[in-house]
């Protein structure tokens, strides 16, 4: 159907998703007073699991009669349970997106439960409303969000998506509201200097210099690769000055470049903007929000579901990963135009934001997740617009992810015992085949892939190692294996292997160039991802690393497992099991540049803390001995920013307390509470140093196997996974403790 035809057909359809976004952003600004609220808080209802909590709903008035939403499909269309309410509020037919918000009637969560009786007064609320509005005032961040969680899990829902499935589609409607684009660059007109002296630029050369100024302090700028390459796109557009049309730009040389200028500008702006008042970024913030609002979520097959990154990058210079060829180009500006759509075929085309411009293209492709993709303008990749990792499409594909990985478990003794009879095959590629699926297997290497040098990286994995790579050790059959992997990582490991393996390496290394040649020059990528997939449906060197990833923690987090740890000893051992998951998939990084300054605070709170506890020790014995003791204590000074805040710390006041010894008994207990968890914060935190344990949790090990460890443990959940982690995993959460991968 024509664009033009949908949209007279269709004109308000996506009027619920821009709404939907505002009602569910101005619940959440509602809450916001409760986001500080620590998430162990001993209220029972927040200490149940997420998928597991029951939220009372409101006594809801009956409504007048009430139309049902014009974009529900009919095929979709269900009546409204008894004693439950509509999830979203229904839509007057006038009403359009594009109304100012001071216009539009302000809805929240909390707005469904009022009557739809209209009246010009105001009824007073009754008791179960008042207590409803209290209860809701309690609501965590992670709660509002999960209350437009589609629970696709659910039998009825599960029904739906197999018949999908079975018509290999992803979804049957979609409505969303576009992409909100970076605002066009505005001049700031200070000059830079050249050879000494200022000198004019045009808009679009302010701008390029401007992001060159921008990173002075960083390490980009000392590099002769990113200058380079800064240099001849700068010129490139240096060039375009219509001023010097017959004659070059004086520019022309970096070193006699002066961007100080420029680089103090953004510096007193960036001061300004911290000194604003509370009231000013507050502002601030809301207008933001106001623009941000109604891209937030999109509608899929009438529920709603929450976008990802729905902003278009900004220009600017290009950095890329590790020692990257191309690091110090211009990332030029992306428009409507070099956007492709996809929307459902009977949803109204998000009107285009930027006056003048129109969409490149727009498409309706059901078999596809991605709402809008575009062209990146260093490496001519593509880059998509998903929907949050809290969406049904996220939550479904991480779900078969692990399911796939426990599949591989009861295939993974035939395939390893079919890989190394096939080490000593007669056949070269065989063996090589074999050799190369024992690495991927035992170490969890990547694949690897064919790369351009002068386009990307020089990463290698399995497939593209190098004779350079390795080392051998004849007298222990240890092989170090040193290459830059995935982003750039250096892979570092000695590590002993099969003798045939060993033997078979030193074969494939025999006579080859160790800067050009490749160890399994026989075999390629998709040549051992087609084998792969002939020895499990679906298998590839990712499910290896999720399985043994996946295995591995749960092996760890249950062998030699003492009663009665306490929760920091329970911390310390799954942070031990996480950190051994983390080394196995190379999953490290540089420590932090303030990692020392970091360690040496937390010692001196820990030292402040024991000589608070050892006080107390005297004062107890003297209390026990005397029934109370009476003692000059320090008067902590007040937190930053408090006007009346002291002047002078290093002078602490005192003042004159009584204690009890029962009082004080306490107190040594919650002493001893709290310097077991900073302890255990400080150990954690250096051992982790150069760990990333993050990218092994959110990616590599099935979220079960933690819930049910959490649950058998008494550990809460919210001491391993935060808030954003409980919502991506929440169809995880509901596993029995004695769940095992």
């Amino acid at each position: 159907m024509p664009i033009a035809k949908r949209k007279s057909v269709k004109q308000t359809a996506s009027k619920p998703v821009a709404k939907i976004a505002k009602k569910a952003k101005e619940s959440s600004d509602e809450e916001a007073g409760s986001e500080s609220k620590s998430e162990d808080d001993d209220d029972d209802h927040d200490n149940l699991p997420l998928a597991k909590r029951k939220k009372k709903e409101a006594t809801q008035k009956k409504a007048g009669k009430s139309s049902k939403s014009k974009n529900t499909p009919v095929s979709r269309a269900k009546p409204t349970p008894k004693g439950k309410k509509k999830e979203e509020s229904e839509e007057s037919e006038g009403e359009t997106s594009d109304e100012p918000a001071s216009k539009k009637k302000r809805t929240s969560i909390k707005s469904e439960r009022s009557s739809s009786k209209s009246s010009s007064k105001k009824k007073p609320k009754d008791e179960s409303e008042e207590e409803e509005e209290a209860r809701e005032k309690k609501l965590t961040k992670l709660q509002l969000e999960e209350k437009h969680i589609y629970k696709w899990w659910t039998p009825e829902e599960q029904a739906i998506i197999k018949m999908k499935e079975k018509k290999g589609i992803k979804w049957i409607t979609l409505e969303h509201n576009g992409l909100l684009f970076p605002p066009e660059y505005e001049p700031h007109g200070v000059k830079m200097l050249y050879n000494g002296k200022p000198i004019e630029l045009t808009p679009a050369a302010e701008e390029i210099a401007t992001f060159y100024a921008s990173m002075l302090d960083s390490d980009y700028t000392k590099k002769e690769k990113f200058n380079k390459n800064f240099m001849k796109d700068w010129l490139a557009v240096l060039n375009k000055d219509k001023k010097y049309k017959k004659n070059p730009h004086p520019i022309e040389k970096l070193e006699l470049c002066d961007f100080t200028p420029i680089y103090k500008y953004l510096q007193e702006e960036k001061e300004k903007r911290k000194a604003m008042s509370k009231e000013e970024k507050k502002k601030i913030a809301e207008e933001k929000s106001k623009i941000t609002e109604k891209y937030m979520f999109a509608k899929v097959d009438g529920h709603l579901e929450k976008v990802g990154n729905f902003r278009v990058e900004p220009p600017s210079l290009f950095r890329g990963r590790g020692d990257h060829p191309k690091m110090g180009k211009v990332k030029t500006r992306i428009y409507p135009e070099d956007v492709t759509i996809n929307i459902g075929e009977d949803a109204p085309v998000p009107p285009c934001p930027i006056p003048g411009h129109r969409w490149g293209k727009v498409v309706h492709d059901n078999t596809a997740t991605w709402l809008a993709h575009w062209k990146d303008t260093i490496n001519g990749q593509g880059k998509y617009v998903f929907l949050a990792a809290s969406s049904s499409f996220k939550m479904m594909s991480d779900f078969e992810k692990y399911e796939k990985a426990r599949r591989l478990k009861s295939h993974v003794e035939r395939i390893r015992e079919e890989y190394t009879r096939d080490l000593q095959h007669a056949n070269l590629f065989e063996r090589q085949r074999a050799t190369a699926l024992y690495l991927i297997d035992r170490l969890a290497l990547r694949v690897g892939n064919e790369k351009d040098e002068e386009q990307e990286a020089d990463t290698v994995g399995c497939c593209s190692l190098r004779p350079e790579h390795l080392e051998f050790n004849d007298a222990t059959t240890e092989v170090t294996f040193d290459f830059l992997g995935k982003d750039s990582i250096r892979y570092f490991n000695t590590v002993k292997v099969d003798q045939q393996v060993f033997k078979n390496m030193k074969q494939f290394v025999a006579k080859k160039d160790p800067q050009e040649d490749k160890i399994f020059d026989k075999l390629d990528t998709p040549e051992l991802n087609k084998y792969l997939k002939s020895l499990m449906d679906g298998l590839t060197a990712k499910v290896f690393r999720t399985y043994n990833a996946s295995i591995t923690l749960d092996k760890l987090l249950h062998q030699d497992q003492k009663e009665g740890r306490t929760l920091n000893e329970c911390l310390l051992d799954y942070n031990a099991a996480n950190r051994e998951v983390a080394i196995l998939c190379n999953h490290q990084r540089a420590a932090p540049k303030n990692h020392e300054v970091q360690v040496q605070k937390i010692e001196e709170r820990i030292k402040e803390l024991e000589d608070e506890r050892s006080d107390v020790k005297k004062w107890m014995k003297i209390a026990k001995r005397e029934g109370s003791v009476t003692v000059d204590e320090k008067i902590k000074p007040k937190k930053k920013g408090d006007d009346d805040a002291s002047a002078d710390d290093d002078d602490p006041k005192t003042a004159k307390k009584t204690y009890t010894f029962e009082k004080l008994e306490n107190r040594l207990k919650q002493l001893n509470t709290k310097i077991g968890t900073i302890s255990n914060q400080l150990q954690i935190k250096d051992a982790n140093k150069t760990v990333a344990l993050g990218t092994s949790k959110i990616n590599y090990m099935d979220p079960r196997i933690t819930v049910a460890w959490c649950k058998k443990y008494d550990v809460p959940v919210s001491k391993i996974f935060n808030a954003s982690l409980q919502v991506k995993f929440l169809w995880a959460l509901d596993v029995d403790p004695d769940w095992r991968f």
